[in-house]
């Protein structure tokens, strides 16, 4: 990697300013020198370390101070059971305005994806979405053996809310629930609450709908808003989120749902809820820490509209993103690209079929963007203005 340790050492250093850590205790505690590993995996580790990480949408500058002071207090209880855990289902639900039978806790949004696949799936039922989205739902019905009825988006990238409604009719029998993103994962584009309306009044009223919003806290559009209020009416709407975006928690795995109690009883079953005691307590004090998380959302969308800017400016097109990532036409396969942005130590998204030609960015901190846009200034030449995009 060309990255050299010592500019990744400075921006940890950076960044732990901001929160509140002494950065030579942490790299003590990441230091594969402190461990008996072999050389293999100790050169995996600094890789990693080295790597500008924007292939997976993660938050660049970690968890708040708030939830790392609040999980540091909360080691005490990691050699115990049934230990005091800040409350996070009542807290949970207080954000939401809803009651805690409405919530249940996964490790991470990804577990709660996979029991509402459980749940609903059994039987042969399919589940019907857009591709390309977030493939975890999909992922889960192939294991079960289950199949999706995949639409297309349209030629603006957006999910096309007339096809869901046509395509929920017409296999009414077969389905066992709709998957919306909102905003859509990997394209980063919203659908607007009227659309949201639209299709939740056009489809059978039994017929469940699980709304996927992890990117939730970064939208500014006005024309989005959350799809809570559709549980509390008690209609079998089913909402995701996530600690690990805006919050920072990725690797500490703490997600949810929200739905009609009726609903969540159905999805117990399958869930294990294998959640750590640190993560109860950082999610606590992350939710509280609202000037935590406005940091972060200016922070993300300051570098994201810069960096958007910017590659516009060679000529590329970039979609519109109401997210922590956007989605750039590159005009050639991803899978070599992405290859020559690792050998730059940068790391960029995987690709989603059938949109190969595209690559989506997670937005990282300053100096991470600035190595983004040097890799990408050496990789793809700048075309010529009105050139065909």
């Amino acid at each position: 990697m060309s990255l050299s340790r010592r500019s990744f050492m400075g921006g940890v250093v950076s960044t732990l300013g901001y929160l509140g850590v002494r950065p030579p205790g942490l790299q003590a505690q990441v230091s594969p020198d402190n461990l008996d590993l072999d050389q293999a995996m100790r050169q995996r580790i600094v890789d990693y370390d080295e790597a500008v990480k924007l292939s997976s949408n993660e938050n660049s500058w970690g968890p708040l101070e708030s939830s790392m002071k609040s999980m540091n207090s909360a080691w005490k209880y990691s050699n115990r059971y049934g230990y005091p855990d800040a409350n996070v289902l009542q807290k949970i639900a207080e954000h939401h305005g809803v009651t805690t039978d409405h919530v249940l806790l996964g490790a991470g949004s990804g577990e709660i994806l996979g029991v509402i696949g459980l749940t609903f799936l059994e039987g042969g039922k399919k589940v019907l979405g857009v591709e390309p989205t977030f493939n975890s739902v999909f992922a889960r019905a192939a294991r079960i053996k289950s199949d999706v009825i995949r639409l297309s988006l349209d030629k603006d990238y957006s999910q096309n809310i007339d096809a869901f409604v046509e395509a929920a009719q017409r296999h009414y029998r077969e389905l066992g629930f709709i998957y919306l993103c909102n905003p859509n994962n990997p394209t980063g584009m919203i659908v607007s609450k009227d659309d949201v309306k639209r299709l939740l009044d056009g489809i059978p009223e039994d017929l469940p709908v699980l709304i996927d919003e992890a990117y939730h806290d970064f939208v500014r559009d006005r024309s989005y808003a959350t799809s809570i209020p559709y549980v509390l009416e008690g209609r079998r709407v089913m909402i995701t989120r996530t600690f690990s975006k805006i919050f920072g928690l990725a690797g500490m795995r703490l997600g949810y749902a929200i739905a009609p109690p009726d609903v969540i009883n159905q999805m117990r079953p399958h869930s294990i809820a294998s959640i750590n005691a640190l993560v109860k307590w950082g999610a606590v004090a992350g939710l509280q820490d609202t000037s935590g998380q406005d940091w972060v959302r200016t922070k993300t969308i300051t570098n994201r509209e810069q960096a958007m800017a910017d590659i516009r400016s060679l000529g590329y097109e970039v979609l519109p993103s109401e997210t922590n990532f956007f989605m750039v036409s590159i005009h050639r396969e991803i899978r070599p690209v992405i290859q020559e942005f690792r050998k730059r130590g940068v790391l960029v998204g995987r690709p989603f079929p059938p949109m190969t030609k595209h690559m989506r960015v997670s937005v990282g901190t300053e100096t991470e963007m600035a190595q983004f846009m040097s890799a990408f200034r050496e990789i793809f030449p700048q075309l010529n203005a009105g050139a065909d995009a």
